[in-house]
């Protein structure tokens, strides 16, 4: 592809190596982001009917802080780092040094289209690559909007914006590149596996998951239920880390779903299709697929959908089965099962008869469980008596855990992503310990064993 070659050319240059360049360029991303602000919200609306302040508050603004801590902080992470060197290496010095990889590629989704595209491109220009970044085609508004912020700070030979659909993913993942960075569903993560092993390209995957939720006997039902409310239905439902199935304790369970319903009334109202602050489905494609997960006979708040609209009301569904539609995929819709159950370990099994999740989260004031969730479960990361808003610091790294994904990001963790970190030792002339050169002999392995230990 003609603008790899281009970009590649342009590496070789070193033109992006100067930390200062790096920081320079960062700088005028994020004045050109606030300048665009507006558009960028105007965007999100039409592609996925996120209000001004949701799209603020989960894309623009989150983008603009974890833009301001990386451009704090890049001087300090590309700078060498000492370390300890062994006796046997007297007299030298030993330290790391963190190089840029060359040039990437960055794929994102839909669903958060500003913020899953920018983030990433943040840890690659601040450890000094040259990208390509690949917005998705079923967010076209954002995508725009997206091309005209990066083509108005950056040259093409240093960050590139490339537009179109699976023609296009086709022609990139069928290119070299030093790494690729991909964001989306485990079935594309998949083909970028098997793209990335022709060429061996190193690459993160973004992933998801059926990211459960327990509710155990000792929670605050209100403040899980206002608090679960708000991660599951934000965007819509369609957030990778969303809760996707409640686990709820027997004896809890009545409460725990009356506070529910009561909270998305009270959120939404009692007519949240017509709730201008509550998104709709990104696609025909898609609203139908969750439709079709939606067990009318296990409805017990919710179901309703306006096929012109595509949106679909906050639907609960109760006595639900691991064998039903909902629970054989992650659900990415404003639709959330509740499972009960009656032990700690009955509810740790089912979380384990799945995939290892993106997310998961614990509401209970028992701290024993508390401590158990963190260190005997496996998911990418989570939260006790909270949910998703684990992802929203730059100091804690983001990322899945087997199928979920591979790899992890944000901050310091996005710097060291798009970087190769080269272990480095420089020796002195004056003195060179001559027992490790022949005849062995000659010093003996007390002396040796002396140095080594």
């Amino acid at each position: 592809m003609e603008i790899v070659n281009k970009q590649r050319a342009y590496f070789e240059t070193g033109a992006t190596l100067p930390v200062a360049t790096r920081i320079s360029y960062l700088r005028k991303l994020y004045k050109t982001i606030q300048t665009y602000e507006s558009e960028i919200a105007q965007a999100l609306y039409e592609d996925l009917g996120k209000s001004h302040y949701e799209g603020y508050m989960c894309e623009i603004g989150l983008c603009l802080s974890e833009l301001s801590y990386i451009i704090k902080h890049t001087e300090k992470w590309a700078k060498p780092q000492k370390v300890k060197t062994d006796l046997a290496q007297f007299h030298a010095k030993s330290f790391k040094v963190k190089n840029p990889l060359g040039v990437v590629l960055i794929m994102s989704p839909w669903n958060y289209p500003f913020m899953l595209t920018m983030e990433p491109l943040f840890g690659a220009i601040s450890a000094g690559n040259c990208c390509v970044v690949k917005p998705s085609a079923y967010s076209p508004n954002t995508s725009l909007v997206i091309k005209k912020i990066i083509e108005e700070v950056f040259p093409e030979e240093y960050v590139a914006v490339i537009s179109g659909g699976r023609k296009e993913n086709e022609a990139l993942l069928n290119t070299k590149f030093d790494y690729i960075f991909f964001t989306g569903s485990v079935s594309v993560g998949k083909t970028v596996m098997e793209k990335a092993a022709k060429y061996m390209t190193p690459f993160t995957l973004e992933l998801g998951g059926k990211s459960p939720c327990i509710v155990d006997e000792t929670a605050n039902v209100k403040v899980a239920a206002k608090r679960i409310v708000f991660g599951k239905l934000l965007n819509c439902g369609q957030t990778c880390v969303a809760p996707d199935y409640i686990l709820v304790h027997k004896q809890v369970k009545d409460t725990f779903v009356s506070a529910l319903q009561l909270e998305i009334t009270k959120t939404y109202g009692k007519k949240p299709l017509k709730n201008p602050n509550f998104g709709k489905i990104i696609n025909q494609k898609h609203f139908e697929r969750l439709l079709g997960l939606i067990d009318e006979k296990k409805v017990i708040f919710g179901g309703k959908s306006d096929a012109d609209a595509l949106k679909i009301e906050p639907t609960i569904l109760n006595n639900v089965s691991l064998d039903d539609a909902v629970m054989q995929e992650e659900i990415f819709g404003p639709i959330l099962p509740v499972i009960t159950f009656d032990t700690f370990r009955e509810a740790e099994n089912i979380i384990k008869s799945f995939e290892h999740p993106l997310a998961a989260y614990l509401f209970s004031n028992d701290v024993k469980r508390q401590k158990y969730f963190m260190h005997h479960m496996i998911f990418g990361g989570g939260c006790i008596n909270d949910c998703i808003v684990h992802l929203a610091t730059s100091r804690m790294p983001f990322g899945g855990v087997g199928a979920s994904g591979m790899g992890k990001y944000h901050g310091k963790y996005s710097f060291d992503t798009f970087s190769h970190e080269k272990g480095m030792l420089k020796r002195y002339n004056w003195m060179d310990l001559p027992m490790r050169y022949q005849p062995y002999q000659k010093y003996g392995m007390y002396l040796l064993k002396l140095f080594l230990k």
